[in-house]
């Protein structure tokens, strides 16, 4: 079984002078960005390093006002209800981080087991006991869904997701989870090199709290489109960023970007345009969704209902949060104030805004 450690235990010991932060679904209010929003952020540096830490907005640039090193490139980041930060490895990861910005609070680590691997989301339950993880099997692959305890972070119980690759989970209800299954195979030694592709079967899944048990799964007709991201619009739909795997170029250069769930069927949105079939992170917005393009260079919106809103360049977009969103170089803030220069750091996928 996973344990918690201090720096200084396990094999892992030497890279644990670190810190560190998990996901949250993003909240849709106070959309228009703020001189005091603060933004929770992994990144590598310009030497290789890779880290998490706060960015808070100065004048027209974005600042990094706290960080900390972590052994490997983080992914998932959550703020939870404590004021700590959470962060998950970028699967196939070893290690969970909770981290206390600005105190001298030491922070907690959770290594993975040595036959498991946290595939790179995470979640806090709405009754504040229990915090779920995305895991995986390392021999099988097999997806699990672990239900830790949120103080000490202890496994409670474990669940398997019906499918491969695992990634997000997304409440649904007081009572059950949403799962996105991604559905690629990979070599057991790196979690990411694809093997057997023609076995490739993403879904979303539903399954019961307490129990895990399947309450429902739901599928996309092509096969070679991976269900990655979730994120909920007020009015209920799930909108759901994919990543194509399709083995010809031209196919996943024109692989559509996002699905969306209505509790009962999953359907894909209609798209104008070719946009590299590789969708970063999905935020819900009061007027819909945003899918980062980030192959394609910018971020496509969408109506709740699947229209199609329009276009903004941004190079090489991925994380993106309530009335932000990063790219190469700089942050794009929804308001009148327009783009904020950020520092000499490459963003990871997500980023999550304080408040």
């Amino acid at each position: 079984m996973p344990t918690v450690t201090e720096p200084g235990l396990r094999r892992r010991a030497a890279l644990q002078g670190l810190l560190g932060l998990v996901w949250a679904g993003p909240a849709l209010a106070q959309p228009v960005a703020k001189a005091s929003d603060e933004l929770l952020a992994a990144w590598s540096d310009a030497q290789g390093q890779h880290h998490i830490g706060l960015l808070r907005v100065q004048g027209v640039a974005l600042a990094v006002v706290a960080s900390v090193p972590v052994p490997t490139r983080a992914h998932g980041l959550l703020w939870e209800p404590e004021g700590s930060a959470l962060a998950l490895a970028r699967r196939p990861g070893e290690w969970l981080l909770r981290w206390w910005p600005g105190t001298r609070r030491s922070p907690q680590w959770l290594w993975s087991a040595p036959d498991r691997r946290f595939n790179g989301h995470a979640l806090r339950g709405a009754e504040g006991r229990w915090l779920y993880t995305v895991e995986a099997e390392q021999a099988g692959g097999t997806s699990l869904i672990a239900r830790r305890d949120a103080a000490s972070l202890a496994l409670d119980a474990e669940w398997p997701t019906g499918g491969l690759d695992a990634h997000q989970l997304l409440a649904d209800g007081p009572d059950a989870l949403l799962v996105a299954n991604g559905g690629v195979p990979t070599l057991p030694e790196t979690g990411r090199a694809r093997r057997g592709m023609e076995r490739m079967a993403s879904s979303l899944v539903r399954l019961r709290l307490g129990d895990g048990a399947l309450q429902g799964r739901w599928a996309l007709d092509d096969p070679r489109l991976s269900l990655r991201h979730l994120a909920r619009h007020a009015d209920g739909t799930v909108g759901i960023a994919l990543q194509a795997e399709h083995d010809e170029a031209a196919a996943r250069e024109a692989a559509p970007l996002l699905a969306l769930f209505d509790g009962r069927s999953l359907r894909l949105a209609p798209q104008p345009q070719a946009m590299a079939g590789y969708g970063g992170d999905v935020l819900a917005e009061p007027e819909g969704f945003v899918v980062s393009a980030t192959r394609a260079g910018g971020l496509a919106r969408w109506d709740a209902q699947g229209a199609w809103r329009g276009w903004t360049p941004l190079a090489e977009a991925c994380a993106l949060a309530p009335g932000w969103a990063g790219g190469r170089g700089v942050a794009l803030a929804h308001d009148t104030d327009g783009p904020r220069a950020l520092p000499a750091l490459q963003l990871d996928n997500h980023w999550q805004r304080r408040g």
